[in-house]
């Protein structure tokens, strides 16, 4: 086991920001509301691998490239964003072309589940969190902190995927609930559309910390 520092402190507190509402969870309920149980376990098995795209980055120190060029993060930051935004407009169009579910074909499985990835992997305040987060658990003298920045990483996102799994299947199972009537599924995915608009502008607008 690599030395890590208060490593039960590290569980503690990677808990509470978990649980604390944010544009992965949002993504994840957004997806799971207006598209199934499906689309929000997909959608959440593609933002934990996005996760590990960032973990993977900051043990390597990739992400302090974000945190020292103003360019390379303005790039990350409004290219994700301009992807939920398209995400969303395709979400509300798709609303208005096809009212009947059962006649619209579904998403496959690999484009739920890649759409997931770059939501996550194109936020760059993801990258910054766990610069600034996994270090503080890691030995800041002796050996190499690769492999401990590793062990957190990894044990952050399956802490990740077991709530953002939860929330895909209960926000799925009100989704289909919900569904079973025309005007509440139009409802519904008018909703998803903007949530994920939303978040796009949010994260445009968020100013760099």
């Amino acid at each position: 086991m690599p030395q890590i520092v208060n490593f039960g402190l590290f569980v503690t507190a990677s808990i509470l920001l978990i649980v604390t509402p944010g544009p992965d969870m949002m993504y994840v309920i957004a997806r799971g509301v207006g598209q199934g149980r499906r689309a929000g376990l997909l959608s959440a098995l593609g933002v934990c691998t996005g996760l590990l795209f960032h973990v993977f980055a900051a043990a390597l120190g990739l992400s302090a490239l974000l945190r020292t060029s103003l360019v390379a993060y303005s790039i990350v930051k409004y290219v994700g964003a301009a992807y939920l935004v398209y995400l969303g407009i395709r979400t509300l169009l798709d609303r208005g072309e096809q009212a009947n579910a059962e006649t619209r074909p579904a998403l496959g499985s690999g484009r739920i589940f890649l759409q997931g990835v770059l939501s996550n992997v194109l936020n760059p305040k993801v990258a910054l969190f766990f610069l600034a987060f996994l270090p503080q658990f890691a030995p800041a003298t002796g050996a190499s902190t690769f492999v401990p920045m590793l062990v957190l990483g990894f044990t952050f996102t399956g802490m990740g995927i077991v709530w953002l799994t939860g929330l895909a299947c209960l926000s799925g199972s009100v989704g289909q609930w919900l569904t079973t009537n025309r005007r509440v599924r139009r409802a519904m995915q008018a909703i998803s559309g903007i949530a994920l608009v939303g978040l796009g502008v949010r994260i445009a607008l968020a100013r760099r910390s």
